[in-house]
């Protein structure tokens, strides 16, 4: 491929500053943050192909997460390279006109931006670290001419909520949000986070870390870290839902003798949020929304 003339970045930068979009609209996008692949796929972009991240219970066989796998697969979205092992040769011999990237996480490209600008391939950088997915899918809209097809997407994931909302009755008493030993960790969902705000537009009382506790908070992003012997006091809802969690967790969390005092666990009201729940896009947002809807018809 022949190196174009301008580092697609420092075009991008300055058509920003200039405050005009960054980039014209893609016909042939790759994505090398499966984080936000499903982000563009709920958008209808252009998608030829994606990274696929290491199998497990979070994704089909080939690393797509099982979330939109299977949208992916009908729209004959191929695997750009595997287990998020950065291939350049891949990249180009895809021949995009848009590559998205991730600025953090364990899908980031950014050790390899160099590469990608010395091919001239228009690469457009994007941090789902501190942003919902309708702020993602704002920015793709705005920098690439598709936003009509965001806001479509922001639009009928809004009515999903809303329609589910209807049908449901959520507990007066307000929830919490709990990580439970994922990754041998224990934190509490912030008001702020995809989780509570998704509850919260079904009508559910979102309960926040006691503020007699902030001082125990080891880190914090949409969550906050804590000790496992400050759970008890850290879970301030009489209803506990959990993060990224299955039956089993369910049933771990009912068994732990630290927690047995709590009003969720005497009275076995403690509910998983499944598998894709970790983190919150269209499709996974939308799979939350049945699962909870499903405990409170």
């Amino acid at each position: 491929m022949t190196t174009r003339r301008f580092s697609a970045l420092s075009l991008a930068a300055a058509l920003v500053l200039a405050g005009h979009p960054a980039l014209a609209q893609p016909t042939r996008i790759v994505s090398t943050t499966p984080s936000v692949t499903g982000i563009l796929l709920a958008m209808d972009a252009p998608l030829l192909a994606s990274a696929a991240t290491t199998p497990s219970r979070l994704t089909d066989t080939k690393g797509f997460f099982s979330q939109w796998a299977q949208v992916a697969d009908e729209r004959g979205v191929a695997v750009l390279y595997s287990n998020l092992r950065f291939d350049i040769e891949a990249v180009i011999a895809s021949d995009p006109d848009l590559v998205i990237a991730s600025a953090t996480g364990a899908d980031s490209v950014a050790a390899h931006r160099a590469e990608l600008e010395a091919q001239g391939i228009d690469t457009l950088v994007v941090d789902y670290s501190n942003q919902r997915w309708q702020d993602i899918a704002t920015e793709l809209g705005q920098r690439t001419g598709l936003e009509r097809q965001a806001q479509a997407a922001i639009q009928r994931f809004d009515a999903y909520a809303a329609q589910a909302a209807a049908r449901l009755t959520p507990p007066r008493e307000p929830v919490s949000i709990v990580g439970y030993n994922i990754a041998g960790s224990y934190s509490i969902g912030r008001l702020g986070s995809p989780q509570a705000r998704l509850l919260a537009a079904l009508g559910f009382s979102v309960a926040p870390l006691p503020q007699a506790l902030d001082a125990q908070v080891t880190r914090a992003s949409d969550f906050q870290f804590i000790s496992r012997e400050n759970l008890p006091a850290a879970i301030a809802g009489d209803s506990v839902f959990l993060l990224g969690a299955g039956d089993s967790d369910v049933q771990a969390f009912l068994a732990d003798p630290v927690l047995a005092n709590l009003p969720a666990v005497r009275n076995k009201r403690v509910y998983a949020l499944g598998p894709s729940s970790f983190r919150i896009d269209y499709y996974s947002g939308q799979q939350m929304i049945d699962t909870v809807a499903g405990y409170f018809r």
